[in-house]
């Protein structure tokens, strides 16, 4: 008889072992994770000059751009509440990252814990994530990512761009057109299912049934009869017959969640039915052939509840036709934000409030406090998205009709309860002073027929416009920059501008000489020098 049951037919000599990740370069990466225009949330900052050439990299109000991962906008932080003067962050010792603040530059702290000086951050605590606050406005999360990871077009029904949601897009991708169950590890809350459905609507099955089972919910002297159907008289209360979940699920997916918690007699039988593709009803005596592709899932370790004699073996190496691991909560600290944003969205429109996540004003009170956004990043989430979806409804419900979201004492505790630790080491006076200098000395003087137009593009737009600071970040004497920037077919001048585009941003800017430079990308002093001309007012 034809195998019905979508099977790995090949026969493994041990355990089925967690696929092994090849080993990736990391680069340091700004994610925000609260900002007064919330649809901002997500965007993020790769540093990857600081990684590729060791150069620190400028941070303040105008530059540089944040954009979100695959798409086409890229705005600077923009809160005018921000300093223009930028703090720094440089490359530390074995692997790990300097930040420093300047006296005049916007007010960074960690946690509640204002930073003085500078901060000294290892490639652990990096690894971990470190949630930076900006004059209590902005929440950035600076974190590690793959640097040769490219954004997919589609996100298959998951909310995040970080690392390991990425790899768990991938392994969808991969599987889901092929005919071999598959099984899904993760702890309890972090989403099985929807990677489960992800696998049937990117699959051949689409059109057929979804039918998803919770083993750990059924009683245990019925899991047969649910699964498998039962003749009428099987047992008592069988008044009838019954079809059970392996017929339903007939030319779709069957989703058996907390495989683990299976009773032994019925691993048995879904043993028999993986190798026949055939469910003998409870009671019955025939087999009934089924074609079903099945998706299981499990938050125990089966390798430990076959030791134990609680799970078979066989069963194990016929589930894992392919596994995907579903990270938990707090290994994906980039995307608690847009998780969150995702929740709040949806309780905001039940409750007819979901005009707060586009305002405009850049000037507006942030509706995500930064105490908040610093609280959700540094938690544990030991009920992982799950958990999360609940808290943003209780903060969105119990917000209702206030200009911001409100935590109680309650909450407050226990968010603090199993917080991440504050990371970094506080850089001495000595050590925050001559931090710029090192950088600055690193930079090995060049040839200015060595940078890339797209190399000073970076440099440009990392230095504000800046001509001097960005001959010094090059390595080049400060006339080449001139030279290069008339060489190059990605910028233009001061001169280049017309009086009408001047004036009309001058206008839209309200004559803000910083964000007249960010939306025009040319020399600050020149464009200066363009205003006083058109008497435009003194571009100050």
């Amino acid at each position: 008889m034809q195998q019905k049951i979508s099977a790995d037919m090949s026969t493994t000599a041990g355990l089925s072992q967690p696929r092994q990740a090849p080993a990736v370069h990391t680069v340091p990466v700004l994610t925000l994770v609260s900002h007064p225009q919330l649809q901002r949330v997500g965007e993020r900052l790769v540093l990857e000059v600081l990684a590729a050439t060791g150069r620190g990299v400028s941070l303040s109000r105008n530059a540089p751009d944040f954009s979100r991962p695959g798409g086409l906008l890229a705005l600077p932080l923009g809160d005018p509440f921000l300093s223009r003067t930028p703090v720094q962050l440089e490359p530390g010792p074995r692997g790990g990252l300097r930040l420093i603040v300047p006296e005049d530059a916007t007010q960074v702290r960690i946690g509640a814990e204002p930073v003085v000086g500078g901060r000294e951050f290892s490639q652990e605590e990096l690894a971990a994530g470190v949630p930076l606050v900006l004059a209590e406005r902005v929440v950035l999360l600076l974190h590690l990512t793959a640097s040769s990871r490219e954004p997919g077009p589609d996100d298959l029904g998951l909310v995040g761009q970080g690392e390991r949601i990425q790899q768990v897009r991938d392994d969808i991708s991969r599987v889901a057109d092929l005919n071999v169950p598959v099984l899904i590890r993760g702890e309890t809350g972090t989403g099985k299912e929807l990677v489960a459905r992800a696998i049937h609507d990117r699959g051949p099955r689409r059109a057929g049934p979804f039918v998803s089972v919770n083993l750990g919910a059924l009683a245990k002297e019925l899991v047969a009869a649910e699964l498998f159907g039962a003749q009428r008289g099987a047992f008592t209360g069988a008044t009838k017959d019954r079809e059970g979940f392996f017929r339903a699920a007939h030319g779709g997916t069957l989703f058996l969640d907390e495989v683990g918690e299976a009773p032994p007699e019925v691993q048995a039988a879904l043993l028999r039915v993986l190798e026949t593709g055939e469910v003998i009803p409870v009671g019955g005596h025939s087999p009934v052939p089924v074609d079903v592709r099945l998706v299981a899932a499990t938050d125990s370790d089966l390798e430990a509840r076959i030791q134990e004699k609680l799970f078979k073996a066989p069963l194990l190496h016929r589930l894992a036709g392919f596994e995907i691991q579903v990270p938990p909560l707090r290994e994906r600290r980039e995307d608690i934000g847009p998780l969150f944003l995702h929740f709040a969205r949806q309780e905001l429109e039940a409750t007819g409030e979901s005009a707060r996540l586009t305002s405009a004003d850049a000037r507006a009170e942030p509706w995500l406090p930064a105490s908040l956004a610093v609280r959700l990043v540094r938690y544990a989430w030991p009920g992982n998205v799950r958990q999360l979806r609940n808290v943003a409804r209780q903060l969105v419900i119990g917000s209702r009709g206030l200009p911001r979201l409100r935590v109680d004492a309650r909450l407050e505790q226990t968010l603090d309860a199993e917080a991440q630790p504050l990371p970094g080491r506080a850089l001495s006076p000595e050590e925050a002073s001559r931090a710029p200098e090192a950088a600055g000395a690193k930079a090995v003087r060049r040839k200015p027929s060595e940078v890339g137009e797209q190399e000073l593009l970076e440099a440009l737009r990392a230095c504000s416009w800046d001509l001097k600071a960005t001959a010094d970040w090059l390595g080049i004497p400060r006339p080449s920059v001139y030279v290069l920037i008339d060489k190059s077919s990605l910028l233009r001048t001061a001169r280049d501008l017309s009086p009408e585009e001047i004036t009309r941003c001058f206008h839209e800017c309200q004559g803000d000489l910083d964000r007249m430079v960010q939306k025009l990308e040319v020399s600050r002093r020149a464009l200066q020098r363009r205003i006083r001309e058109l008497g435009l007012g003194g571009g100050t």
